[in-house]
């Protein structure tokens, strides 16, 4: 195999990435758990390679048979070759069957492990790299592997022991032809690195046509009603006609490129033959026909092998390329978990120390020297213009992002003190965006760590989030699966469900970021009766919520160009007539912000 350096679809130039000898060998390793069941599937291919030879010798056997039987049984050729096919279906069953099991548990494990990478990156690397390219590794990059670690691996084992036996085969009935066929050698290993470079190329350059593909139908499949809405389906229709164009172009080019290596092959395999031939009938003196048949079978015999042998490089390759995307995934580092205070219940203390944040790099802030301290219980209420660092603000509690600058803590202690699990387990969070999954209702209120409590606790938690009204009129009530996130649901209907999972949540530290956004008006007055329960003894931050929310915040934190602007009670905003007032005169008219 060739060793060259592969990139991954998407990787920038200077991106560090490892050699195709380098990325298959790593792939392999995954092998090790299953060493015992590989080699006894080597050992069917065993079997069935050495059939081979055995089939070819038995030509010479049969043809002397036919001009002198001897004394030999009639119905022996009929049990050789009884035996030998005998010999060569069981190991072909050993080698293939043992071969995929071993090669799909390896991409079963792989496939696995690159998910659980996905749910450790930090927020960063969602921001920068696009969900359809992420999901099109986990699928058309996986199975890319599957084709390099199952196919090419069966192909390699299996042909490779078949074309070592009938080479040893032909060298024990004569080396001299056998040398002379094996002059190609040199030209058909020349070729198939060729290939095997532009292989690896046009399947990377496959690879990133194919996340360009799930990208643009994943967009529009979730925004179905803004396409409708505006007019879009002529320009989507052109997207995703581009998309998969360039898709067929570049898979076009590769099959150009492995139909023309095999008759390639081929013919050099016929010149070294052709050559064998001449060089049989012209300088080599024939005194036993039933060997010379015997010999050429086996020439014949070896050119299918030798063929697929030469089409598994290309194939190694295109999965090295998708396997190299993967472990360049697999490295990603994930967030950041040095900490080690662990906490039963936070008291709810927050302070933003000269926090500075930074979504990029190229030092623009969207928080700048924020300075904030938050008591115990307090209701702090943010709000500004869009783009102020309101939910930027918010994110860092949770560390959905760490501050480039200052820090922010809990109780006095930083929160990179903290285990992740630790912090995160003292905050609930109510978005604008409601995140729910095709799960039962009761299973979206009762999600991840909050999976063990019973029907009751999630019963009462929907009845404080007014969601058990709508939810006993659904089919099979709290066990009505609601489809992909939520969508056989209404915007407030799914709002009140993320209240309710943070309402079962009960921690000290409750952020709703714009969590009554989706509510029509009279759910929003009973939402934010339930929201004022469980704000009591609880530290909130309100992020841009209502008037009525607003208004009775202890404090209003107003931001302004990543930095706090103005801090203070509605009343005390208004009657600066700063930032809030105006605020309050453009955006909050008629209860709206």
């Amino acid at each position: 195999m060739s060793d060259q350096p592969v990139r991954a679809p998407g990787a920038q130039p200077g991106q560090s990435s490892q050699t195709s000898l380098k990325v298959y060998t790593r792939l392999l390793a995954y092998l090790k758990p299953y060493w015992a069941i590989f080699v006894f599937s080597i050992f069917g291919f065993v079997l069935y390679s050495a059939s081979q030879p055995a089939l070819a010798q038995f030509m010479e056997y049969l043809l002397d048979f036919i001009n002198d039987r001897g004394d030999s049984p009639v119905y022996m050729p009929t049990l050789i070759i009884m035996a030998i096919v005998t010999v060569r279906s069981v190991g072909a069953f050993l080698g293939n069957y043992l071969i995929q099991r071993v090669s799909f548990s390896v991409v079963h494990n792989l496939r696995v492990e690159l998910f659980n990478r996905m749910t450790g990156l930090p927020g960063r690397y969602f921001d920068n790299h696009s969900s359809g390219h992420l999901v099109s590794v986990i699928t058309f990059n996986v199975n890319g592997v599957t084709t390099a670690a199952t196919d090419a691996l069966k192909t390699l084992i299996r042909e490779g022991t078949t074309v070592i036996a009938l080479l040893g085969y032909l060298f024990y009935k004569d080396w001299q032809l056998t040398l002379l066929m094996l002059l190609v050698t040199p030209f058909i290993a020349v070729l198939v690195g060729f290939v095997g470079k532009r292989l690896r190329r046009l399947s990377t350059r496959v690879q990133h046509s194919m996340g360009d593909i799930t990208q643009v139908s994943s967009e529009m499949i979730n925004g179905y009603r803004v396409m409708r809405g505006f007019g879009g389906e002529r320009y989507e229709k052109r997207r995703f006609f581009e998309a998969s164009l360039n898709n067929f172009r570049q898979n076009m080019k590769i099959v150009l490129t492995s139909s023309l290596n095999t008759p390639a092959v081929q013919l050099l395999i016929a010149i070294a033959m052709g050559s064998m031939l001449l060089a049989a009938l012209t300088v080599v003196e024939i005194d036993n026909a039933a060997a010379f048949v015997a010999y050429f079978v086996a020439v014949g015999m070896i050119l299918k092998p030798m063929r697929q042998l030469s089409e598994v490089v290309p194939t190694i390759q295109k999965g090295v390329a998708a396997a190299d995307s993967i472990f360049q995934l697999i490295d990603e580092p994930v967030e950041a978990d040095t900490g080690t205070r662990e906490i039963e219940r936070a008291e709810g203390a927050v302070e933003f120390c000269d926090v500075d944040f930074a979504y990029g790099n190229d030092g623009t802030l969207a928080l700048k020297g924020v300075n904030l301290s938050v008591q115990p219980g307090e209701v702090i209420a943010l709000v500004g213009r869009s783009g102020s660092g309101k939910s930027t603000l918010v994110s860092l509690i949770p560390r959905f992002y760490d501050a480039t600058g200052g820090e922010v803590r809990i109780d006095g202690a930083p929160v990179k003190d903290y285990t992740l699990a630790s912090l995160r387990h003292q905050i609930a969070l109510v978005s604008q965006q409601v995140t729910l999954f095709n799960d039962s209702i009761a299973a979206n209120i009762a999600y991840g760590d909050l999976a063990e409590c019973d029907r009751e606790a999630i019963k009462r938690a929907a009845d404080a989030a007014y969601a058990t009204h709508f939810i006993e009129q659904m089919p099979e009530g709290f066990d009505t699966v609601i489809g992909e996130a939520g969508t056989r649901l209404s915007g407030g209907q799914r709002q009140r469900l993320a209240i309710a999972r943070a309402l079962l949540k009960d921690a000290p530290i409750l952020i709703l970021d714009e969590a009554t956004s989706a509510l029509d008006t009279e759910s929003e007055r009973y939402i934010q009766q339930a929201l004022e329960r469980v704000m009591e003894g609880r530290t909130t931050f309100v992020v841009a919520h209502r008037l009525s929310t607003i208004e009775r915040a202890d404090r209003i934190v107003v931001m302004a160009d990543g930095e706090v602007a103005e801090v203070g009670t509605h009343a005390e905003l208004l009657a600066k007539g700063g930032h809030y007032a105006r605020l309050h005169a453009m955006q909050f008219k008629d209860e709206a912000l």
